[in-house]
């Protein structure tokens, strides 16, 4: 069963990359979802943690409201994805090893989340009109996301929550470029969606197998 619905969800995903810069379209939008709530459906039927359902579920909510593509649903899908990081926050929080002693080990890293944050509010509040209040909030709340992912003890599945969190920033800072910063137009919005999904949906998949 488990493995159905992983291999369920690595086929829309796939199937996804095919329509990503394409219009919105139901069809687009119940591709993307799926994408994401089958792993959801995969950790529940594994006997996974309800707060790795939980956060799954709620992203793929934000998939389904971003992929709408107006004001009104790409506030509501940053909410959504707010909640999801927030859940995220407080699963890795329950395996964390010494909180303080992880994140004092890995200053550098800490001081670098820091700085992006900085410079990433600096980019985005100039230009992002009536969402910057969501967008600023949302900063804040992925980085922290980061930090608690910092905490995890680096062994064994539980090693690659870290790259995942990374890869789920990285992911969220190439959209955030591509609706604020980038001019339409411009050569490299023929790319970036082709680098958000695999990044954003690796992440999710490395969650879900990592902390099943």
């Amino acid at each position: 069963m488990t493995q159905t619905l992983f291999l369920g969800a690595a086929a829309c995903a796939l199937a996804y990359l095919a329509l990503t810069a394409r219009p919105a379209s139901l069809t687009r939008s119940a591709v993307k979802t799926a994408s994401v709530a089958l792993l959801a459906l995969m950790v529940l039927a594994a006997g996974g943690p309800v707060l790795l359902v939980l956060s799954l579920a709620l992203c793929a909510l934000g998939d389904w409201l971003l992929s709408r593509e107006t004001e009104a649903t790409f506030m509501a899908g940053v909410g959504a994805f707010a909640a999801g990081h927030l859940a995220y926050v407080a699963l890795f929080l329950t395996h964390a090893a010494s909180e303080t002693a992880r994140l004092a080990a890995e200053w550098p890293l800490v001081a670098g989340l820091a700085v992006l944050g900085l410079v990433m509010a600096s980019l985005l509040g100039p230009r992002a009109g009536d969402l910057k209040g969501p967008v600023l909030a949302y900063i804040p709340i992925i980085l922290g996301m980061g930090l608690a992912a910092l905490t995890l003890p680096q062994s064994g599945m539980l090693a690659w929550v870290l790259p995942a969190a990374a890869a789920f920033i990285a992911s969220d800072m190439i959209l955030a470029t591509e609706k604020f910063l980038l001019p339409p137009g411009h050569p490299a919005l023929r790319l970036t969606p082709y680098l958000v999904w695999p990044l954003y949906w690796g992440a999710q998949m490395g969650f879900a197998l990592a902390l099943t």
